[in-house]
């Protein structure tokens, strides 16, 4: 994917032998690149809030990436439990050598695996292969086992409330995770992970940072949008911790 010179579109270039399935491909891009948002209507709610308005000014158009595979993104997102973006990512590739199906020759852009399926997890010795906490392998096993069960449970459409609960219902899933996975492959602008410690941080403007409870309140005036409020303070945060390291 590479953006157009204007910036107003994005240019997609599909490598797939079967053109019968472009359509559905090209479904799936619009889904991650949030392609049906609408950055006016996002603007003009949060602007309710002074703060979160200076960011919408910085960032114009700040979109909440979505996820090419739902399951993908829920095994990721528990995968980041309590640990860094990086020591998830590393995780994350250490899954996919061990559990995922090499791809045929040498796969476009250096990828050699496709993510594992939840045939391949529903009872792979995850904690163990990966070195990580049990109750972690039991909660990706129990995700797939779900998936396998009910093939829908990622499904666009579900309303937030609906999901966050269907989630929550699975072991190892707790509100964070439930509400990370509900903005990013489930698509509900709504969603928001009020426990996280970078939007508490991102909204400390030198008086201490809010708790969870201070958060959602506060949050009221970003709805039907949190999830977008939610990007532009993760924006910030990573602003904030990248000058600290800089210094």
């Amino acid at each position: 994917m590479t953006p157009s010179a204007d910036g107003e579109a994005l240019a997609a270039e599909i490598r797939f032998p079967d053109t019968d399935e472009r359509p559905a491909i090209l479904v799936r891009l619009r889904h991650l690149f949030d392609c049906d948002a609408d950055p006016h209507a996002i603007a003009v709610r949060l602007e309710a809030d002074p703060a979160v308005a200076a960011l919408v000014a910085a960032r114009p158009g700040l979109r909440v990436p979505g996820a090419w595979d739902g399951f993908e993104l829920a095994v990721r997102g528990i995968l980041g439990q309590q640990v860094s973006v990086t020591a998830a990512t590393r995780l994350a590739g250490k899954l996919v050598a061990a559990f995922g199906a090499p791809l045929p020759g040498q796969g476009a852009f250096g990828l050699t695996h496709v993510f594992p399926s939840p045939e391949a997890l529903v009872e792979a010795d995850v904690s163990r292969v990966l070195n990580m906490p049990r109750a972690r392998g039991a909660a990706i096993r129990a995700v797939a086992a779900a998936v396998i069960a009910e093939p829908d449970l990622f499904g666009v459409g579900q309303g937030l409330e609906a999901a966050v609960a269907r989630l929550k219902s699975l072991r190892g899933i707790g509100d964070w995770t439930a509400h990370y996975i509900a903005m990013r492959a489930l698509k509900e602008a709504d969603a928001l992970p009020a426990g996280d410690i970078g939007l508490m941080r991102a909204l400390d403007a030198g008086s201490g940072r809010p708790t969870p409870r201070e958060l959602l309140a506060r949050a009221e005036v970003w709805r039907p949008y949190r999830a977008y409020a939610a990007m532009h303070l993760w924006a910030r945060d990573a602003e904030r911790e990248a000058a600290k390291v800089g210094r």
